[in-house]
């Protein structure tokens, strides 16, 4: 079967703090790609784990527009996709129409590592790394019985073991088993130590206005986006907005400069509150009186 699942736990891609991996079984890789929001027949050339750190993928979609790509590749009878940029859980479109699926996620800032798996668009069963007595999914529990075997869980669901075991590396390793040997999942190592694999861009591209910004950038000696995805990171975009648009601040910070209407009191005497309920209350007031 190759080189399995087990030497994935705590092992992150070029980001340094993530590896994400869509599998699908039932379709190929660009179609992967294409569920996952990629345009069909828009691979950009193929590209290293450690090549992808030059598109400037933005992470954090709340500072700007988010982007996103996948390396894709198939392998052990299963497409794979590693993801690049934000969160993005595509279990329940990847296994639509009869696909198999599996959604592994380790974020090393936020435990535990999920891994989850689903069919026509469901999610049937998942758990994360060491917490698998605290299972999700809709239907029967498929891998109960296999977790048991493993010596991880009780018949009844329970955790065998402390869930503060020390050993977190070697749990994770036995429990990514069960999905190793149960769905016959393999990724190979070289997909993280240089294989070139063909690259999608499934969010943030192509930006329309990428013409226009390049441009922009070329002639105020900022740093060029990337041409092969089409990607406008968000501080290069908002950059060019802020030289570009004179109400770029304004809308940033919620000002509205409309002019004001209505009678203006210049003799800096507060009237006397209005008390519309009728209630015979009036508010506290935040200064002395004089």
């Amino acid at each position: 079967m190759g080189d399995g699942l087990q030497w994935m736990v705590g092992r992150t891609s070029s980001s340094g703090w993530m590896l994400d991996v869509h599998f699908a079984r039932g379709i190929g890789a660009e179609e992967l790609a294409v569920r996952m929001g990629a345009r069909a027949g828009s691979a950009a050339e193929a590209m290293t784990d450690d090549e992808i750190t030059g598109l400037d993928i933005d992470a954090h979609p709340h500072r700007g527009p988010g982007s996103a790509v996948v390396r894709v590749g198939e392998h052990a009878g299963w497409a794979f996709a590693i993801t690049y940029g934000p969160y993005l859980d595509k279990l329940h479109e990847v296994s639509r129409n009869g696909v198999e699926a599996v959604h592994y996620h380790h974020n090393s800032e936020h435990p535990p590592t999920h891994v989850s798996y689903g069919r026509d668009g469901r999610t049937v069963t998942g758990f994360g790394l060491c917490e698998e007595y605290h299972r999700y999914g809709e239907g029967d529990d498929p891998l109960l019985p296999e977790l048991v075997a493993a010596g991880i869980l009780r018949p009844d669901g329970a955790a065998l073991h402390d869930p503060g075991i020390h050993d977190r590396d070697g749990h994770g390793r036995r429990s990514l088993a069960v999905f190793e040997e149960r769905f016959g999942l393999s990724l190979p190592r070289t997909a993280l130590a240089g294989d070139r694999l063909p690259v999608y861009a499934v969010m943030g591209s192509p930006a329309a206005d990428f013409e226009e910004i390049h441009a922009w950038a070329a002639a105020n000696g900022s740093p060029l986006p990337d041409e092969r995805l089409r990607l406008i990171p968000a501080g290069l975009r908002a950059a060019y907005e802020r030289a570009t648009d004179p109400r770029w601040w304004d809308r940033r910070s919620g000002v509205n400069r409309a002019a004001a209407q209505g009678e203006f009191r210049t003799s800096g005497v507060l009237p006397e509150p209005v008390d519309p309920a009728g209630t015979g209350l009036r508010p506290l007031r935040s200064h002395p009186q004089q």
